[in-house]
């Protein structure tokens, strides 16, 4: 893998609103050194996270019930919906990358997450059954495989980072997610198995890798040994516990995507003011202040889906100034 280029900032992935167009041109005019292909789940089932990545699947099928996505025998119009709601996404991306050359991020949900949220035929999530979990990593890498291979046609000057959205993961692990009844919850998950199920998918993948959680508690650690060269998290929720394992990952080199701008609507501080806390850790682990800017990708704290248009196309902007004066002033 070639050296792996980084922007200053970037967004997580889901934006307001159902216009493939008017998301990429915003996305690509505020983040002219790292685009990333826009979510719209706003439009309906089949455009939110977890319909678009069960529509890559490959030789497994999701159809939306009253309860969720549950897989199914043969692709319906769920399936259909997801696949041409993603192709406009792309097409809009494509438009707007004319003979750009850099890093440009995609996202997909993680093995974990999206066994969480699928449902088998008996109603319980795939997370149940130890089976039905390789069946669907095996379809995800599959699936990312080819989707990879579409954005590296469409947009030939790109650096292609791959991102695997992990939400759930922490409670995986803790064994919190809960059963269709919701009186009980599913046995936590063998951390090694965890973390060998996440090295098979990112793996798919010959070029650089970040995995999202915007849950507390993320498992820096775990998440570097299973391959990932980026760790995407909300900054607000990092507590001193995360130090160690915050600055063995700076030392070993892998990126930080700091999430310091919340991704609902309020009032935003100065872009000096985003980043304050990113100086204060780094002065707090005795890191380098040089390496600040290199080290850290600014990002708003998680996807935007839920704010106003407006906002979001201020935090973008407003996540790229942020950047600029960790760049211009890292102590």
């Amino acid at each position: 893998m070639s050296a792996i280029s980084w922007g200053p900032a970037t967004g997580i992935g889901s934006m307001p609103g159902g216009d493939a167009r008017e998301a990429a041109k915003t996305v690509t005019g505020s983040f002219e050194e790292f685009p990333y292909l826009a979510e719209l789940p706003a439009r309906g089932p089949g455009a939110d996270m977890i319909g678009r990545t069960a529509g890559m699947l490959v030789e497994l099928y999701a159809r939306v019930e009253p309860s969720g996505w549950r897989i199914g025998d043969r692709p319906g119009r769920d399936t259909r919906r997801a696949k041409a709601w993603l192709g406009e996404d792309l097409d809009a991306l494509e438009e707007f990358t004319q003979g750009y050359e850099g890093p440009v991020k995609v996202q997909a949900v993680g093995p974990w997450t999206l066994a969480a949220a699928l449902e088998l035929k008996n109603g319980e999530a795939a997370l149940r059954d130890p089976g039905a979990c390789r069946d669907l990593a095996g379809s995800l890498a599959e699936g990312l495989r080819a989707h990879l291979a579409d954005v590296r046609r469409r947009i030939p000057g790109a650096q292609i980072v791959l991102q695997l959205d992990e939400p759930s993961l922490v409670a995986v692990l803790r064994g919190q997610i809960k059963t269709a009844s919701e009186y009980r919850t599913h046995r936590a998950v063998d951390r090694q198995l965890v973390e060998s199920t996440l090295r098979e998918v990112l793996g798919v993948h010959d070029g650089p890798a970040v995995v999202h959680s915007c849950a507390p508690d993320v498992p820096f650690a775990l998440l570097r040994r299973a391959g990932a060269d980026a760790i995407s998290f909300d900054f607000s929720l990092l507590t001193e516990r995360d130090d160690e394992a915050i600055g063995e990952a700076v030392e070993g080199g892998t990126q930080l995507f700091a999430g310091v701008v919340p991704g609902v609507d309020g009032p935003l501080s100065d872009p000096a003011g985003s980043v304050m806390g990113v100086r204060t850790l780094w002065r707090r682990l005795g890191l380098n202040p040089g390496s600040l800017a290199e080290s850290v990708t600014v990002t708003p704290s998680c996807g935007l889906a839920g704010a106003s248009p407006a906002y979001a196309r201020a935090v973008l902007a407003h996540c790229a100034r942020a950047a600029r004066s960790l760049a211009d002033n890292p102590e």
